[in-house]
């Protein structure tokens, strides 16, 4: 498809059709030099570009040559990002009142598209890693005990890997659910580039899963909102699944986002041995010289993905204030939590360079202004020690249609019905869902929040000391 737009460009086509901008002509003049390149890409549906709805062409030809490289039934082109991919799969498996199994600390979108399905989640708790104090997948055990208890379950959700590269022993699980004839829906959103191979962790899609989710743009060459889905299933629907992507997706398209998209997939079915090779003399040493700064730890990798680098202070300097030395550097972290940073390396090919002993000066220069005064506030560790492996929400989303909501304190919220959803951003993952009763654990983690300044989606009346709840 990238060629096929290319050439298209080059012809130097007059536009009597949409966008607005005619290729870049009418532009302000503020940006004109930036997005003028980029806006000779940026076609519409004519002939010979296809269809996304209704591919026939060359975009039909690219997505087929992604379902090779993933080796899928089917593969699709997201211009919605991964979320609307999740919405899509979520809708095609469930229904109204259906019970889900889903993994607690799952993306916002995973849990909208619950919502929409209108369907009853029961959560499942993740394992957390003490050292960084972060939460990971589900334990096997976790997930039969779920099944025993709700056999009647019609999909299990997870997600993989978690944001900070950590992965876990997803195949035995997917192995369990479909000998209960439960299809396995995963937000591998992190993990496009798994199928390269070791010393990438296995990809969900060689494990077995039904319906599986990739932010291309994460790790893969892709621009911003550029994502797969792919289907792999003999249980779920490909025709609804189809539909949904209709239904979720823009009637247009952006042309450019695909053609990074396809990009994104030549550059990684090319990507060889010897790539990989040179990618870890690249980013070890790099690893290993941010290990070395006083001050700092870099986590293991273990077998999680040695793209995800997740580095910590020694000396009680919180990853928020962390994140704001690096910044004044000119560092950007992906995220920061109450104990980390997480850096996501380049995926480099032979030969490709990239400014890591710039990076590893800068970091020193920072780490060098960690004082005393930076000093944090212990981290809240009572909710990761208490949550329960399998809870459901106190009340059903059709019940939450026909109650009350009001503010009161945060302080005073303990046991209250929360009637809100209140999400760290990043990564996105809820600290409360809507219907969840509220603990002291949840009141002492919001509190640590906002005192750090911690970016919080959801939750307007936070700042002033109060929170939503449900009430009869």
């Amino acid at each position: 498809m990238l060629d096929q737009l290319i050439l298209h460009s080059n012809r130097q086509p007059i536009s009597f059709h949409v966008p607005g901008h005619k290729y870049g002509e009418v532009f302000p003049a503020k940006g004109h030099d930036f997005f003028r390149p980029l806006l000779q890409l940026d076609a519409t549906e004519l002939s010979g570009l296809d269809d996304l709805h209704s591919p026939e062409g060359v975009i039909l030809e690219s997505e087929e040559l992604l379902a090779d490289l993933y080796g899928t039934r089917k593969s699709y082109f997201l211009v919605n990002g991964s979320t609307s991919g999740n919405l899509a799969m979520i809708l095609t498996a469930l229904t109204e009142d259906d019970v889900v199994l889903v993994q607690r600390n799952s993306h916002k979108s995973i849990m909208n598209g619950i919502k929409l399905a209108k369907a009853k989640p029961i959560y499942l708790s993740p394992e957390f890693e003490k050292e960084s104090m972060v939460a990971g997948g589900v334990n096997i055990q976790t997930v039969r005990n779920a099944i025993e208890a709700h056999p009647q379950a019609k999909a299990l959700i997870l997600t993989y890997p978690n944001y900070y590269g950590m992965v876990n022993d997803l195949g035995e699980i997917i192995n369990l659910a479909h000998r209960h004839g439960i299809p396995v829906l995963i937000d591998e959103a992190h993990g496009a580039h798994f199928i390269a191979g070791a010393p990438f962790p296995s990809s969900a899609i060689s494990l077995g899963a039904d319906l599986v989710v990739h932010s291309a743009h994460k790790t893969l060459p892709a621009m911003t909102m550029g994502a797969y889905l792919h289907y792999n299933s003999s249980i779920v629907s490909e025709e609804k699944l189809s539909f949904y992507l209709q239904a979720l997706q823009s009637s247009s398209p952006s042309y450019p986002i695909m053609a990074t998209l396809d990009g994104a997939r030549s550059y990684l079915g090319t990507y060889s041995e010897q790539d990989k090779d040179f990618l870890m003399e690249r980013i070890h040493p790099f690893r290993e010289e941010v290990e070395s700064i006083p001050g700092l730890t870099v986590l293991p990798i273990g077998n999680g993905d040695p793209l995800k680098m997740t580095i910590s202070s020694t000396n009680g300097v919180s990853g928020f204030q962390l994140q704001h030395l690096l910044e004044e550097e000119g560092i950007y972290a992906e995220l920061a939590d109450p104990k980390n940073i997480l850096f996501v390396l380049p995926l480099l090919k032979t030969n490709m360079s990239y400014p890591f002993n710039e990076a590893v000066r800068k970091i020193k220069a920072a780490a060098s202004r960690m004082t005393q005064s930076f000093l944090a506030s212990p981290v809240p560790t009572g909710l990761a020690e208490s949550q329960l492996s399998i809870t459901a929400s106190a009340v059903t989303y059709r019940e939450m249609e026909t109650l009350c909501q009001i503010e009161v304190p945060l302080s005073g919220s303990e046991g209250k019905i929360c009637a809100e959803a209140i999400i760290p951003y990043p990564p996105g993952i809820p600290l409360l869902l809507p219907g969840e009763i509220i603990s002291s654990e949840h009141i002492a983690v919001l509190e640590y929040l906002l005192k750090q300044g911690a970016k919080l989606q959801g939750g307007q009346s936070l700042a002033a000391g109060n929170i939503k709840i449900f009430y009869y």
